[in-house]
């Protein structure tokens, strides 16, 4: 093939990426139909739909050589086929092996990895097969990924590359500067404006006494010693009229120059006007070509929600209102996973097994309803709403008193909402057990970061068995990066507006210090008060600061967050454009890039999360444990000696003091003589499982309370409602293990 053919078979993948898609996310919004659809019409009219996407997603394929993606449609167009002849029924089986096959289309499609080699050097083959229809289909494992673009889903919604998209957006909002550098050459002409006026005004003032000069020279010359100057004095009468020549003809050079600059300030404050109407649209129109519609996220949702109940024994359905308004697409990026956290809350944590809700006399089928509205002309709603059990706020409460998150007495004093908002703190999660999809108190906590991230808000309202409502309220499109320029020492920073709560002075006698740690009364409240040079490990002058003179006070917000920041001026505050520090310089703590003045000089932009988490870390250490200087012990029950052995080396080297046991009777003889504060263990061992030693440390009034983490390859949802019902805190399944997660969940426990 030339190298012509091979740019144009590249060109037509490009665009056989997004047709394909769109295909793929109709078969399965299809499949997820037809498992619903009760008309025997309505069902032969589903199939039929689904079976002409499979049909002309294969003609596709087919058209650039994908013969792997052709060959996957083949097989799912002849399942139905045999569908619309009648010779098979649909079963709940089926339409699992059905979802497979779209997951293997959608896998192929993104080229997640190579084909994959065998020891022997023979290439592994994937077959279909596809019960009670006698099909059985060879698929091969992947294609080659440089025949796509990178980026997947919402990256790929419009039929222009999304990156020369991006690359326009950058390049208008690169003309954001200009318009701070007009401004500031505007600011440099009136300053020399300003010093045209004060020489004129200066010139006024001695002019009378430089014209009498000349007057001094034409006298009577009375004596006969100044009559032997006279030549000398006609001289200097001819020099200085000269000079006062030039002055005259200064002055009106000067009067004419200053009259040009002052057309020329009118001209260049016209010219700014312009540029600055001219660069706000062509960056709203950017913005606007990057907006596209809530339907390319929520595209997968049904499918996830149909996933996650299989997954949970639970059951059902998503109704999705609004999808057609549209946002800007870095917005939707940021907020795929955390809505993907509050439908997956809503199954795992929210709504009940179909036997509970029949027993509460609701539908055995539960609805979980995400509806997109417009709040404002440049905002808008997403409600994710669940009838499920509701959230039960006192055990939000008493797990966030437990991590220390709020003080018992605080507790006391929160109503039902105060409460329930606590269930956004990171940490705090209501689950019986800790597993790979939840019980961390991880997602409620990114759901409120990545709101206020993109400038929104989230809040949640609950009502005891009827159900849950989260809501979301967000700008359509990303705001302009307004940020605060403050001074500390001889250093100047900006900080991000969107942070900023409030700025304020206060006198040195407010600031009020209690268990080593300065405080402010922000809104009737005592809030956290640090100074920003310290945070930032800034030496302070030698001048010793006026106890009469106020401090300028920025209280910032962050997670649910406040504290309150001292610096020594707030200057300004402006519309500055956020560069990286490059790629020598990816991760610089407090910093999140920099910006440049319209003089040229460059300033740090400081990143607010992690003021607040370096302002948390400067404060005292008041906690029990923290303070201990004996380690936590475990004790690790495993079979496999080479598990036994990376399961002690991880522990330990985290601090921990580790003993081992090969099986479960081993464990409950240890804990019968020792006291431990976890037990790490497998499932399947010789003598007692990991189940059995669960429910036998349950049993034991003086061990009941003892936590249990089990680390087993057992990953079905029946073996997992088998460890809770055994009573396991953490349930990790080997297939997803890794060092941070076990980690994660030991630290959470003890």
């Amino acid at each position: 093939m030339g190298q012509k053919d091979q740019e144009l078979l590249k060109r037509l993948l490009v665009t056989f990426k997004v047709e394909a898609e769109e295909h793929i996310s109709a078969i399965s919004l299809g499949l997820i139909e037809l498992e619903k659809v009760s008309s025997p019409e309505r069902r032969m009219e589903v199939i039929e739909i689904i079976f002409r996407e499979a049909h002309s997603l294969k003609g596709a394929a087919r058209s650039v050589n994908l013969v792997k993606i052709e060959n996957a449609c083949q097989s799912l167009e002849s399942v139905f086929t045999r569908l619309k002849a009648h010779e098979v029924s649909l079963s709940p089986e089926l339409f699992d092996h059905l979802h497979h096959m779209v997951d293997t289309l959608g896998a192929l499609l993104s080229a997640s990895g190579a084909e994959v080699s065998r020891s022997d050097g023979s290439r592994s083959t994937q077959i279909l097969d596809t019960p009670g229809t006698g099909l059985r289909q060879p698929l091969e494992d992947a294609i080659d990924p440089r025949h796509f673009t990178e980026g997947t889903g919402l990256s790929q919604t419009l039929r222009v590359p999304m990156s020369k998209v991006d690359s326009l957006l950058r390049q208008a909002e690169e003309f954001i500067p200009a318009k701070a550098t007009a401004v500031q050459r505007i600011v440099e002409l009136r300053e020399i404006c300003a010093s045209l006026a004060s020489w004129e005004k200066e010139w006024r003032r001695v002019r009378p006494q430089a014209q009498a000069i000349p007057r001094s020279f034409n006298g009577e010359h009375r004596s006969n010693e100044e009559s032997r100057f006279s030549n000398v004095q006609g001289a200097t009468r001819s020099q200085i009229a000269k000079v006062l020549a030039f002055l005259d003809r200064n002055e009106a050079t000067l009067h004419s120059v200053e009259n040009k600059l002052t057309v020329l300030g009118k001209h260049l404050e016209s010219d700014r006007w312009a540029l600055d109407r001219r660069v706000d649209d062509f960056v709203e129109d950017m913005k606007r070509v990057s907006m596209v519609p809530f339907s390319t996220l929520l595209e997968s949702f049904p499918k996830l929600v149909r996933d996650l109940c299989r997954d949970c024994g639970k059951d059902a359905d998503l109704a999705i209102a609004g999808g057609e308004i549209e946002a800007d697409r870095r917005i939707l990026e940021e907020m795929k996973d955390p809505l993907i956290h509050l439908v997956r809350n809503c199954i795992d944590h929210g709504i009940e097994t179909p036997k509970q809700r029949e027993a509460r006399g609701k539908p055995p089928r539960a609805t979980i309803t995400l509806t997109i509205s417009p709040k404002s002309a440049d905002k808008v709603e997403i409600v994710v709403a669940d009838d499920g059990a509701g959230l039960n706020v006192q055990k939000v409460r008493g797990v966030a008193v437990n991590l220390g998150v709020v003080s018992p007495e605080d507790a006391r004093q929160l109503d039902e909402q105060q409460s329930a908002l606590l269930a956004f703190k990171s940490g705090v999660s209501t689950s019986p057990m800790i597993t790979e999809v939840s019980g961390r108190g991880l997602g409620l906590a990114i759901v409120r970061e990545k709101a206020e991230k993109v400038g929104g808000s989230v809040s949640v309202e609950t009502q005891s068995g009827i159900g849950t409502t989260f809501r979301l309220v967000l700008p359509l499109k990303l705001a302009r990066f307004r940020g605060v320029l403050v001074r500390v020492g001889e250093n100047l920073f900006v900080l991000p507006t969107t942070h900023v709560e409030r700025v304020f002075r206060v006198g040195r006698d407010e600031i009020k210090s209690a268990e080593n740690r300065e405080t402010i009364q922000v809104d009737g409240r005592a809030a956290s008060a640090v100074r920003l040079g310290d945070v930032l490990e800034i030496a302070s002058g030698n001048t010793a600061p006026d106890p009469k003179r106020k401090v300028p006070v920025l209280v910032l917000a962050w997670a649910g967050e406040r504290i309150a920041f001292l610096v020594d001026e707030v200057l300004d505050e402006r519309e500055v454009l956020v560069k990286s520090l490059g790629r020598q310089l990816p991760r610089v703590r407090n910093i999140a890039g920099a910006t440049l003045l319209g003089t040229g000089k460059v300033l740090p932009v400081l990143n607010v999360a992690d003021l607040m988490q370096s302002a948390i870390r400067m404060a005292p250490v008041t906690s029990v444990r923290d303070a201990e200087a004996v380690p936590k012990s475990i004790l690790v029950a495993e079979d496999s000696i080479t598990a036994r052995t990376l399961l002690k080396n991880i522990l330990e080297s985290a601090g921990y003091r580790v003993k081992t046991a090969v099986d479960g009777a081993e464990a409950l003889g240890v804990l019968a003589s020792e006291s431990f504060d976890l037990v790490v263990s497998d499932v399947e061992m010789p003598r007692m499982s990991g189940f059995d030693l669960t429910a036998k440390i349950r049993a034991d009034k003086r061990l009941k309370s003892l936590p249990v983490v089990l680390v087993t390859a057992l990953e079905s949802r029946q073996d997992r409602e088998r460890g809770a019902d055994a009573g396991a805190n953490a349930y990790i399944v080997k297939s997803s293990f890794d060092q941070g997660n076990l980690l994660e969940v030991v630290r959470r426990l003890i």
